[in-house]
Parts: structure tokens; C-alpha cells; sequence
């Protein structure tokens, strides 16, 4: 049976990058990604991979400042079908933005943390 570190560096091409996570900004790996979720004690699956997809997607495509309403509902839209912003936050209980693009290897847009709260989006 092959780990999970031989499965991640078979899917990664030539120049580095993973094939899977084709938005993933440089120098972003799986690796460093499960460091991080281990560190804020999430257990990554198909469906957290899914969601830091859609996460580094979406920041490709914006022109500039992100606006953090317009991310949730689109975050929201997307996985409407699995429940919307009630499922994000079940597996992303740090938020799944705020916490979500810790392990994307993005930065969060101004307003996904609150330093006397923590995590609130």
C-alpha cells in the first residue's frame, strides 16, 4: 500500500506543482498543508481538499481585494448540495475561510479574524 506522502509526490508534476491543486500558489504543498491542519487538530479528507480547491480557485480568480461576503457566498454556493455554510463550518470549525486559507497557503481577506475573538468567518 502506498503512504500518503508517496501519493502526494506521484501526483505532483515536473516544476513542483501539485496537478491536483492546480491554483495553489507557490511553494504551497500537501505536505505543508497537512502540517498545518495537524497543528490545528483537523484530520484532512476528500471533502477538507475539496474545499481548499475551491478556496485557491477562487482567489485566482479575483482582480484584487477580496471582499469576505462575497467569498462566503460563494464558498456557500458551491457546497450548497452538501449544506452550505453549516457543512464548512462542521469541518472547518475555525472557520472556513479564516481556517481554510491557513491550509490553502492563503491569506485570509481583512475581516475573517478578530484578534480578541479568533476565528469568526
Amino acid at each position: 500500500m502506498t503512504s500518503l506522502l508517496e501519493a502526494i509526490r506521484e501526483t505532483e508534476d515536473g516544476a513542483g506543482k501539485d496537478s491536483q491543486f492546480p491554483h495553489a500558489s507557490d511553494g504551497w504543498t500537501r505536505e505543508g498543508a497537512l502540517k498545518t491542519a495537524r497543528v490545528e487538530g483537523l484530520d484532512l479528507n476528500k471533502d477538507h481538499w475539496e474545499v481548499v480547491r475551491a478556496l485557491q480557485e477562487y482567489f485566482t480568480r479575483q482582480d484584487g481585494a477580496l471582499n469576505l461576503r462575497e467569498l462566503h457566498d460563494a464558498l456557500d454556493e458551491r457546497f450548497h448540495a452538501k449544506g452550505g455554510r453549516k457543512y464548512l463550518y462542521e469541518i472547518f470549525p475555525g472557520g472556513p475561510v479564516a481556517q481554510g486559507c491557513r491550509i490553502a497557503g492563503l491569506k485570509a481577506p481583512v475581516g475573517a479574524t478578530d484578534k480578541s475573538f479568533g476565528s469568526v468567518a
